[in-house]
């Protein structure tokens, strides 16, 4: 009988959760993933790195583009999650896919070795986003392109707002400038500038508008509880009681959006793209 360890099962979990999401993410990351394929020019017979791919929509997206005389490179630093994307491939009959564990600071692979990299909602988690963001030129060829995806502020972003609730309930204080969460990279001038850190020049960043559908305000709610990463961390900070009150009052805001065809939450996500 195989054991796992706490780390193992946390692993598994996500991977379960964010799998068990993916039609779901689709709906809304479907077009700016579209965009961030544009803008880094992916197309028929590219070379394309996936830089902190999860369970690898957007993957399998840059691989039908690609076609077959294209490839994929899929990497993330948990197996469970690239499992994940790599079945999705193989039932999809995507052979030009290929995973990796990999940290995305330190990117073993050669210099000037791929067409395009992308990143999609992962750049504003790493601990230090200019080394990954500098790696990720280095492996990328001179002309190509390097195409993330990150949040807007959080202020853009109502279905998150549990987060800025949660913390002004708790009186616990926001991540300070520079610290990895959800909205580190968020102002648009901020994406700009690690960009330009990283070696890149003419960075343009572009504001796109994202949509969440929920059959109900329940229904979301619901989403939002079952929920992992910073959401849980949050929330285990707080009192059973002020966990209430935290989720009763984003009840409360989130229900404004809610109409005869639901409940249909508004968003925002930046698109930063620089050339080598």
């Amino acid at each position: 009988m195989t054991t796992l360890t706490r780390e193992q099962w946390e692993r598994k979990e996500t991977a379960d959760w964010w799998s068990a999401a993916q039609a779901r993410r689709r709906q809304i990351y479907g077009a700016a993933t579209e965009m961030m394929l544009d803008v880094a020019a992916v197309q028929p017979s590219s070379r394309v790195l996936d830089v902190a791919a999860g369970t690898g929509e957007q993957t399998l997206m840059a691989a039908r583009r690609v076609g077959p005389t294209g490839y994929v490179l899929a990497t993330d630093h948990s197996s469970s999650m690239l499992n994940v994307a790599a079945e999705a491939a193989r039932k999809e009959g995507l052979k030009n896919v290929e995973t990796r564990v990999m940290n995305a600071e330190n990117l073993a692979l050669d210099a000037d070795s791929f067409d395009a990299v992308i990143c999609r909602m992962a750049l504003m988690l790493f601990p230090n986003t200019a080394k990954a963001l500098t790696e990720m030129r280095r492996v990328v060829k001179t002309g190509g392109k390097v195409a993330v995806i990150v949040h807007s502020a959080l202020e853009k972003n109502p279905y998150h707002g549990i987060f800025g609730i949660a913390q002004r309930i708790g009186n616990i204080p926001p991540p300070a400038p520079g610290e990895p969460w959800m909205f580190a990279l968020g102002d648009p001038g901020a994406l700009e500038d690690v960009y330009k850190r990283a070696g890149f020049l003419n960075v343009p960043v572009h504001t796109v508008a994202i949509q969440r559908r929920f059959a109900s305000t329940a229904d979301a709610i619901h989403n939002r509880q079952n929920s992992v990463g910073d959401t849980r961390e949050l929330m285990n900070r707080l009192t059973k009681a002020q966990r209430e009150r935290a989720w009763v009052e984003f009840e409360e805001q989130l229900s404004r959006f809610e109409g005869p065809n639901g409940l249909e939450v508004p968003g925002e996500v930046l698109i930063g793209v620089g050339t080598k």
